[in-house]
């Protein structure tokens, strides 16, 4: 098992304990504030599991009908991972304004709320760093979406934590479902960054502007004449398709030790490099 699947499955499981725990405190005071941070927890279980077998798949090496390898899945999970968020977003939002426009309603045990919801910022901060530290080693864009997930459940539930504390010390019981929608609006905000950023790689977007001049600083530093760039990424998998420029009188062994040399140089620089060469005599 490596480092992305074990990270996943830390994920399933710490995910698992927080939704049991704030669903049973949130029936039981009627805050729906602490509900709608079950149901997040829930859709994060979810993100969990599918970024569990994304990153299983992606891994997998090259086969006949996936010649350029499985990496855009990781793409796939992110981009039903934020989808995902949208939905948990949605449900919250529509639960706090029935609490809002319904009957007046009781909190019980506000206190015992609170405490839940530190406890889950604690254990959502601890889980969502090791999944960035391991999506940043790992290009995962799977895990980095889970990691995501997480970090809104750290502020979600500060945020309804500071709530119920208000609610103790002013009394007022609208700012439950105030806090809910305010904790669904930083939901929404940052599922949209994440699904721009998960979807582009479908479409074969080129590396970013910053990646692409390292790029030609490097191949600058090799002394190599080129045209026609072209990156691409897919999941944790890179991708560069160039034409390189060679003598017309050069032999054709010569120059595919010059293409190899270049393959070489750029792999140590990059994980999970493709690089295909077009070979140029000029």
């Amino acid at each position: 098992m490596n480092s992305k699947v074990r990270t996943a499955t830390l994920s399933i499981a710490s995910n698992t304990f927080l939704i049991i725990m704030k669903l049973t405190v949130g029936i039981i005071s009627g805050s729906v504030s602490i509900i709608s941070e079950a149901i997040h927890s829930g859709m994060d279980l979810l993100a969990a599991l599918i970024a569990f077998f994304s990153v299983r798949v992606s891994d997998n090496p090259p086969d006949t009908r996936h010649p350029y390898g499985h990496g855009k899945v990781e793409n796939i999970s992110g981009v039903i991972e934020a989808l995902l968020i949208f939905i948990a977003a949605a449900l919250i939002i529509s639960e706090a304004i029935k609490k809002l426009s319904g009957e007046p309603f009781e909190l019980e045990i506000i206190w015992v709320g609170a405490i839940v919801m530190l406890i889950s910022a604690i254990v959502n901060s601890v889980v969502s760093h090791r999944l960035y530290k391991v999506a940043r080693e790992t290009k995962s864009i799977a895990l980095e979406a889970d990691a995501l997930h997480l970090k809104t459940d750290v502020y979600t539930s500060l945020g309804v934590a500071a709530g119920l504390g208000l609610i103790m010390i002013t009394g007022i019981k609208w700012l439950d479902p105030v806090v809910a929608i305010l904790v669904a609006c930083l939901i929404i905000y940052e599922s949209y960054s994440l699904l721009r950023k998960a979807f582009r790689p479908l479409l074969d977007t080129a590396w970013n502007d910053d990646e692409i001049k390292v790029l030609q600083k490097k191949l600058k530093q090799m002394s190599v004449n080129y045209h026609d760039l072209r990156t691409r990424v897919a999941g944790n998998y890179r991708f560069i398709d160039i034409h390189v420029e060679i003598p017309e009188g050069e032999s054709v062994g010569d120059a595919h030790k010059y293409c190899d040399m270049i393959e070489d140089k750029l792999s140590d620089e990059y994980e999970n490099l493709t690089v295909t060469i077009h070979v140029e005599p000029v």
